[in-house]
């Protein structure tokens, strides 16, 4: 009996052990497609760089976990989380029902909107459904595509990076490009080959909370992750990171 007590003891602290591990994780992984302008991008030096990077930063120094970012083509971001290359993503995520349906989310980190960014010549059009009969350019896969997509007579041009629809509508290939709006006023507004070119248009009209996405049932890395959270609004370090990258 005394040998069985000690086997269920020594059973039992393996068990809490590995709990313990599995709650409090050392390091993370984490995926971004860091093509998207100033959420995530490689700047000069090929760093990964923006806002969900120093923000996911933030939040893993107050969750006491180091991280670890994965530069991650977005049309397999999803795909990467599902086979186990990462144990997280950030990269200007929106959270929608369908992708919760599949996986969970933090709580929202930050609110944003899709907007319609036109050319300067363009004196008439304001959303989506005036530009009728012709293409209009966004990331794949996007909320912004997705936007495209519910209005009718218009075509979506879809591109696996979004300074590639930028690109089109400067060459007159594409008549309007819609995406967040921190990424439409770093390239319509920013950008010095573009912002004598480009204007934005109208007003947001989704309104959108972008997510830290981990594996569905990973309760222990989305409550660790939502104390970090939680602890950099307290101290107000989100809004001096939101000054830093959106102009």
């Amino acid at each position: 009996m005394k040998v069985l007590r000690t086997i269920a003891v020594a059973l039992a602290l393996l068990t809490t052990m590995s709990l313990s591990a599995l709650a409090a994780p050392k390091s993370i992984k984490v995926a971004t497609d860091a093509t998207w302008p100033p959420m995530e991008m490689v700047d000069a030096n090929k760093q990964i760089v923006g806002y969900d990077i120093d923000f996911l930063t933030a939040v893993a120094k107050e969750a006491g976990v180091k991280v670890e970012f994965k530069n991650t083509a977005w049309d397999g971001i999803f795909a990467g989380l599902d086979s186990g290359q990462y144990d997280a993503i950030i990269s200007s995520v929106t959270i929608t029902n369908e992708r919760k349906a599949k996986y969970d989310f933090t709580e929202p980190y930050t609110s944003i909107g899709q907007i319609l960014v036109v050319p300067k010549t363009d004196k008439t059009s304001k959303k989506i459904a005036d530009l009728k009969g012709k293409k209009i350019g966004a990331q794949i896969g996007t909320t912004g595509a997705f936007e495209i997509k519910k209005v009718t007579g218009v075509e979506l041009k879809g591109y696996d990076e979004i300074g590639l629809a930028f690109e089109d509508m400067a060459a007159g290939r594409v008549s309007a490009v819609v995406c967040d709006e921190p990424v439409a006023a770093h390239f319509a507004l920013q950008k010095k080959e573009y912002k004598e070119k480009f204007k934005i248009v109208g007003t947001s009209f989704t309104k959108e909370g972008y997510g830290i996405v981990v594996k569905k049932g990973n309760k222990e890395l989305v409550d660790l992750l939502n104390k970090g959270i939680k602890a950099v609004k307290a101290k107000k370090l989100d809004v001096k990171i939101h000054t830093k990258w959106v102009k």
